[in-house]
């Protein structure tokens, strides 16, 4: 039932986020979040944080934290924008930069986020398929279009593009935003934010929820030209003006000024992911290369459902997708060193040595 809903969201189908359990304890896998803690040093900014100065509005352009960005990332203030996560980020740049009516380009297979930005604001959308090992192909997104958007690693895939890729896309579409989005860049990818000095039409997305373990805490950021932040800044101050508390703006801060830490969590999940990567591959597990803090499999005698409902019922949790051509694959966020070897023993009991010679 509808009744009282804008024409606008009647025949919207909404993003669907990984489960968050609450009553079973699982070992969980399906969100891509960070096994490990946020820095020490965010922490104790947020408790010195939570005090008496939480009666007033924070500061609306953060500017704690868009210095910190500008310190660590060599940028200009002017080239920053901060946000609550880089999902209100992206939905800002959806707003700002690409009109109703018009026509954007994304692979079909990706985060799934944004074709509800493209229904929910009248945009068109165009998919370009991916090939048939999942790469991304650099010709279909040379023009005919008004503005493109790029998971970089790519999600649910984990795979990435290399810089110069990115390149060819930015000149190929000269009078177009071309969207990077690198939330799981961190881990092993190659960021183009470099580029946003020579191509006024670049706009990074990044986020604080992954590779800096804040995923709680809802921190987003946008590197680009001045130009391109104007008109973030002018979407957001038309919705909300206050987008990051106090303790937000303080805890990501320090995370992002704590470099050292940072840096040791991040290959820490690599490490992992490449020790998993092994195991699953001796299973007889399809794994396609990942530069992101999850990886992407399929077995060639269980179905990707099948392997999704085991795992389930032995109290580990990944994600699966129910869409053509990846529906035989899960995408499984890297957890510990022990949550890994927890998953490779479930799935050899469900697969039962059932390789590819089997």
């Amino acid at each position: 039932m509808k009744e009282f809903w804008s024409g606008r969201i009647q025949n919207i189908t909404p993003y669907t986020p990984g489960e968050q359990p609450r009553e079973r304890k699982f070992i969980k896998l399906n969100t891509n979040e960070n096994p490990y803690p946020p820095s020490p040093k965010a922490l104790e900014a947020i408790r010195q944080g939570a005090g008496e100065s939480l009666r007033l509005y924070p500061d609306p352009a953060g500017t704690e934290l868009v210095q910190a960005l500008a310190e660590v990332y060599g940028l200009e203030e002017a080239q920053i924008f901060v946000g609550n996560g880089s999902d209100e980020v992206l939905s800002f740049a959806f707003q700002a930069f690409f009109d109703q009516g018009s026509e954007i380009v994304f692979p079909d297979i990706t985060y799934s986020f944004y074709p509800v930005y493209a229904n929910l604001f009248g945009i068109r959308c165009r998919t370009v398929p991916l090939g048939e090992d999942f790469t991304l192909p650099v010709e279909p997104f040379l023009g005919n279009n008004d503005g493109v958007v790029i998971a970089n690693p790519n999600a649910p895939t984990g795979m990435a593009l290399e810089t110069e890729s990115i390149r060819r896309i930015l000149e190929g579409n000269p009078e177009r935003v071309v969207i990077v989005d690198e939330a799981y860049v961190d881990f092993g990818g190659e960021s183009v934010t470099p580029l946003i000095r020579e191509y006024p039409n670049l706009l990074v997305v990044q986020t604080a929820s992954k590779s800096r373990s804040l995923a709680g805490l809802r921190v987003g950021f946008a590197f680009g030209n001045p130009n391109l932040i104007a008109g973030l800044n002018c979407v957001k101050n038309s919705v909300n003006s206050y987008t990051l508390d106090r303790l937000a703006i303080a805890g990501a801060a320090a995370a992002v000024r704590d470099v050292d830490y940072f840096d040791a969590q991040r290959r820490r999940v690599m490490a992992t992911r490449e020790r998993t990567v092994g195991q699953l591959k001796e299973l007889g597990f399809t794994v396609l290369p990942s530069r992101a803090n999850f990886i992407f499999v399929s077995h060639p005698a269980v179905s990707g459902q099948e392997l999704f409902s085991g795992l389930r019922r032995d109290g580990i949790l990944v994600r699966w997708f129910d869409q053509p051509r990846i529906s035989d694959f899960l995408r499984i966020t890297i957890g510990t060193d022990e949550d890994m070897d927890a998953l490779a023993a479930a799935l050899a009991r469900l697969t039962g040595g059932r390789g590819p010679s089997a």
